[in-house]
This record gives C-alpha cells, sequence and structure tokens, in this order.
C-alpha cells in the first residue's frame, strides 16, 4: 500500500455545535496527525485511515472558550491529549463513501460514519498529484462523556449535545 500525506495548508479539521439553542459556535484542531494508506485514492474502499487531533490546538476564536474546552469539564487534556480515528470498514456509494471507524474522546470509544465526497484529483505546478476529500459526521458528546452544561432562564441548555464534525482533506503521495 502507498502512503499518502495530508497538506495541512490545504486541509482542516472542524467542528461546530449549537450554542444557546439559537446559534452555533464553530472551531477547529490546529495541530493533527492523518496516516492514510491505500492502493489506489481514487477507490477508498482500498484505504486505512487514522487521525490524531491535539485537543490542546483547539480554536474556537475565543481564549476564555478554549480554555474552558480543555479543562476537565469538557476534554480534560491533561488526562487524555488527543481525539483519536482508525477507520474499520470503508463502502462505496456511487461517487461517494461511507468511512466507519473508532472514535476515541476521552478515553470512550464509539463507532461513528464520516459521509465522505470525493473532491477530485489534480496535479499541482510542481508535478505532485493531489486528492481531495469532504467528510462528516455527527455524534452525541455526551457519550463520550463531554456532559458539562449550563441551564438557561429561558429554557434550553447553554451548549447542544450534537456535534457535527467536518474534515476538508488536500492528499498527495508521501516522499
Amino acid at each position: 500500500m502507498a502512503k499518502w500525506t495530508v497538506d495541512q495548508s490545504h486541509s482542516s479539521v472542524g467542528f461546530e455545535v449549537k450554542h444557546m439553542m439559537v446559534s452555533k459556535v464553530k472551531g477547529q484542531f490546529d495541530s493533527y496527525r492523518a496516516d492514510v494508506e491505500a492502493e489506489d485514492l481514487t477507490d477508498l474502499t482500498t484505504a486505512s485511515i487514522a487521525f490524531k487531533f491535539d485537543v490542546s490546538s483547539i480554536n474556537t476564536r475565543s481564549e476564555d472558550r478554549d480554555n474552558h474546552l480543555k479543562s476537565a469539564d469538557f476534554f480534560d487534556t491533561e488526562k487524555f491529549p488527543t481525539i483519536d480515528f482508525k477507520s474499520t470498514n470503508i463502502v462505496k456509494d456511487r461517487d461517494d463513501y461511507k468511512v466507519t471507524g473508532d472514535l476515541t474522546i476521552k478515553g470512550v470509544t464509539k463507532q461513528v460514519a464520516f459521509d465522505v465526497e470525493f473532491g477530485g484529483k489534480g496535479t499541482n505546478p510542481w508535478g505532485v498529484e493531489v486528492y481531495g476529500f469532504e467528510a462528516e459526521a455527527k455524534i452525541n458528546r455526551e457519550e463520550f462523556g463531554l456532559t458539562w452544561n449550563a441551564a438557561l432562564e429561558t429554557g434550553g441548555v447553554l451548549v447542544g449535545k450534537d456535534i457535527k464534525i467536518k474534515v476538508e482533506l488536500e492528499v498527495n503521495p508521501a516522499e
């Protein structure tokens, strides 16, 4: 199997969650590592995919919120410094894929399925093949031990339980 490198300057790992029941907070992990092996990236069913997100790199554009997310109330980065994903099954559905794997957050592992869209293949100005993918999944944060919340006077809660994870990748052959 060939190894592939994620071009982090053209990729992102983001998330969004409801805030105060009326809007969304979006954020990303600025530091992550991905290991992708595949015979041919135009057919993801041959791939093995693993991600490791550095939770301390969380960035929601609010230092106070980021520090709270790193605390024991949420991710507890001192005990659980990474979020890990390892694919276990990849199924093709026309031009798209369902990538299922084990997601570990705060020591809890659950099976999660990502809907993956193949964005295409191209050659950059330096003659290197590049491939693009977009992946999305929705998880219930409470199932991973992320249960902190605050009740609102108007009803409802401060932080929604459903988290949408969105990964945009550009990959090329490892050197």
